[in-house]
């Protein structure tokens, strides 16, 4: 016979005393944590976004969709006042997800996100999630995102929506595949839902700095360090680190890489190619999704540190 411990769910003022000063920090440093309970890999843009008068509690990027989500959190249950901030922040941001993190979700405002869902387009999504810090026995506390209202089609493996293009639908399946094998057999994403579209951007733990997989022009694949942070000179500045490096980063590496400033563009990169189609013949798929998941893993683990040393120096 097991032996089972006792479940206690601790008060989450006794965790986080104040909402302002300690939960939305926390928030903010768990912003990959939330995104992997709602299948997207979230990256922080800005805590206290400014919206008219009002200030949102975080901003942050949908990288696989390329979408801008708001996301307000209160230590309390749901309230008809933060329900109608989150309308003004998704507004004001013209965001694609909103994102209300609660201690308890009432009844009323989860058929309202309900509600939402069913009456908004396909490129918009409403979630509210239960934080619920948890216990067993004497152990130490382990915290808890419970996703209580959310679209109809979340967490589908074919990613819902509108009708695509059987072209549209071959990038969707391919990726889907792809960021499946990356979370579960590498834990390199929380992303749960492929696109129909030609890329997917992982986080890097560096805001504005994604690693990335497309189907490039002239029949290509392409892996990536993209390197947007917001400013031309500061993507520069960072890129001119990389490049100091460059001997040393590409023998880690193990290839040759394309240095990419993107001369016409703010942004830059450091990629990879190889030959591919998303039309190739499923075997030939399965290939490059194998060459394109080495080659996120390795950009992680060797561009990773030298990353983290301009940025912190930027």
């Amino acid at each position: 016979m097991h032996q089972f411990g006792e479940l206690d769910r601790l008060d989450l003022r006794a965790i986080w005393p104040d909402e302002a000063s300690h939960f939305t920090p926390w928030l903010a440093d768990h912003i990959s944590e939330l995104g992997s309970a709602l299948g997207m890999e979230l990256e922080l843009l800005q805590r206290e976004a400014p919206v008219g008068g009002f200030s949102l509690d975080l901003l942050a990027r949908d990288l696989g969709r390329d979408r801008l989500v708001v996301i307000e959190n209160q230590l309390e249950s749901t309230d008809h006042d933060h329900l109608g901030k989150l309308l003004t922040y998704a507004a004001g941001h013209n965001a694609g997800a909103v994102v209300w993190v609660a201690k308890e979700l009432r009844e009323e405002h989860r058929q309202a996100i309900d509600w939402l869902n069913q009456r908004t387009d396909a490129d918009t999504d409403f979630f509210g999630v239960v934080v619920e810090v948890l216990r067993i026995d004497q152990s130490a506390p382990a915290y808890n995102f419970r996703p209580v209202a959310f679209p109809n089609q979340w967490r589908k493996r074919d990613g819902g929506g509108t009708a695509t293009s059987p072209r549209a639908q071959a990038y969707r399946a391919f990726f889907q595949d792809l960021i499946d094998r990356l979370r579960e057999e590498h834990r390199f994403t929380g992303a749960r839902v492929g696109q129909p579209q030609n890329w997917y951007s992982f986080a890097s733990a560096f805001s504005g700095i994604s690693y990335s997989v497309s189907f490039a022009m002239g029949s290509r694949v392409r892996a990536e360090v993209y390197i947007d942070v917001g400013e031309a000179e500061q993507n520069k500045a960072i890129f001119d680190g990389l490049s100091q490096e460059q001997e040393r980063l590409e023998a880690e590496f193990g290839e040759s890489l394309e240095w990419e400033p993107l001369e016409e563009k703010r942004a830059c990169r450091v990629a990879l190619y190889r030959p591919g189609n998303i039309d190739d013949q499923p075997a030939v798929l399965d290939d490059i999704k194998r060459w394109a998941i080495e080659r996120l893993l390795k950009f992680k683990g060797v561009f990773g540190p030298a990353l983290e040393r301009l940025v912190k120096g930027a």
